[in-house]
């Protein structure tokens, strides 16, 4: 009795499936132009998706964007899915024109009809992307320009360098005066990344200033990483953050910070915080030795001002052979000009750049009294920066051109001046 009713489910279930197979058969012919019409609304859905997300893939190559390789294959796949489109609309017409249809031409091409309608549908769904283009990586390191003579600064520059390659340090500090040469010593070493072998992903450089900017900064590093794209202005703060830490946190990257005033937390813009160990490291600059503290600095170094050789042979560039081969009694007054200077590469560079016209002995004779005297308006550690800035201003040749120069001040700390706006201000 088991086996016969076995056999009886067995050949109901047959009988069922027989049933569904003929249903299913029978509605490809029935209903062969239904699905057509229904099939060419659905490819013009699918052509106008195409075309908007052409149009967003155009604006973000515009912008220096790279179209995403997901977006690339999907409309490479409605390129193929149209001629296929056009296919299934010829065959029918075809099938049309017979004057007697055949009911297996007519399943043939309904069965391949409904097909193309559920290919036409899924790749609408795959079509809504929520980005299209990213940001293309930039190369590993940008190089920075330097001045053309840089003295004195090799010794610091090893050390240092031992620290990003041979040392167990995650975090380094520069600290000194204002004008000691911070940022330029900061820029040999990110140009060092160019020309001497390492393993780093990317060098990164950032400037702080006392007007810290969080969003800006963290703006710049999403485009060095490949993460801006054209959604990134519409997300939070914190998400972000968020995913500038899921990218950087398992690479090798260094990370350059010039100008910082005050604890600077990495965490809050998503930026991995180095321990000794770790591979990843970060050089910043301050003036102040507080801070190096406060940044948690495995190693500080303090940026010191040129020995008289090195000084006097920034300042014989900045002034030139010429003028001091001028006349008998310039190169031992330029000398004491020099030692006024203090040994601040600043100081070395603006004042021999004022003194680079002067061929009387005279004019060289009252810089050193105008020196003496603006050190004595100033006191504390910018002294002798401040004081020859002041020098160099004074000797600016006209009070035109005094003028116009204090107009700059009107702009940001390291805004980037437009001649227009510029020009504006002083008309």
């Amino acid at each position: 009795m088991g086996n016969v009713c076995s056999t009886s489910l067995s050949c109901d279930d047959t009988i069922s499936r027989c049933l569904d197979c003929i249903v299913s058969q029978t509605g490809y012919i029935c209903h062969l132009k239904d699905n057509l019409d229904a099939l060419r609304t659905e490819f013009q859905k699918l052509i106008e998706a195409r075309n908007d997300v052409l149009i967003r893939v155009t604006v973000a190559e515009q912008r220096q964007m790279r179209r995403l390789q997901q977006v690339q294959g999907w409309l490479s796949r409605v390129q193929d899915v149209e001629e296929e489109v056009r296919r299934r609309e010829q065959e029918v017409i075809c099938l049309d024109g017979l004057r007697y249809r055949s009911s297996i031409k007519s399943y043939k091409y309904g069965k391949r009809v409904v097909k193309s309608l559920k290919n036409v549908q899924g790749l609408r769904k795959e079509g809504d992307f929520k980005d299209v283009a990213q940001t293309v990586p930039e190369n590993p390191v940008d190089e920075r320009p330097l001045p053309p003579t840089v003295v004195g600064m090799q010794s610091t520059l090893d050390r240092v360098w031992r620290c990003l390659t041979e040392e167990p340090v995650g975090i380094v500090g520069l600290y000194g005066m204002g004008g000691v040469g911070k940022t330029t010593l900061l820029t040999q070493i990110n140009n060092s990344f160019l020309h001497t072998p390492n393993d780093f992903d990317f060098v990164i450089w950032e400037v702080v200033s006392r007007d810290l900017q969080l969003g800006k900064i963290q703006e710049s590093i999403a485009k060095k990483i490949g993460l801006y794209n054209e959604s990134w202005d519409n997300k939070s703060f914190d998400e972000k953050a968020q995913e500038i830490f899921k990218t950087m946190r398992n690479r090798k990257i260094v990370l350059l910070l010039d100008d910082i005033w005050e604890l600077f937390d990495l965490a809050q813009v998503g930026l991995p915080v180095p321990s000794r160990a770790s591979a990843s490291k970060v050089v910043f600059t301050t003036r102040e030795f507080e801070v190096c503290g406060l940044m948690d600095a495995h190693k500080s170094f303090k940026v010191e001002c040129l020995g008289y050789e090195d000084a006097w042979r920034l300042f014989e560039e900045k002034v030139g052979r010429d003028i001091l081969d001028s006349h008998p009694d310039i190169p031992e007054l330029a000398e004491t000009v020099a030692r006024e200077c203090g040994g601040l590469p600043l100081a070395l560079i603006t004042v021999g750049r004022a003194m680079a016209s002067k061929k009387a002995p005279r004019e060289w004779a009252h810089a050193i009294e105008v020196l003496r005297s603006s050190a004595s308006k100033f006191s504390g550690m910018e002294k002798k920066a401040l004081s020859r800035l002041k020098f160099s201003y004074d000797f600016l040749p006209s009070n035109e051109t005094r003028f116009c120069l204090l107009y700059c001040g009107f702009f940001p700390e390291d805004y980037s001046i437009s001649i227009e706006d510029l020009i504006d201000c002083w008309i």
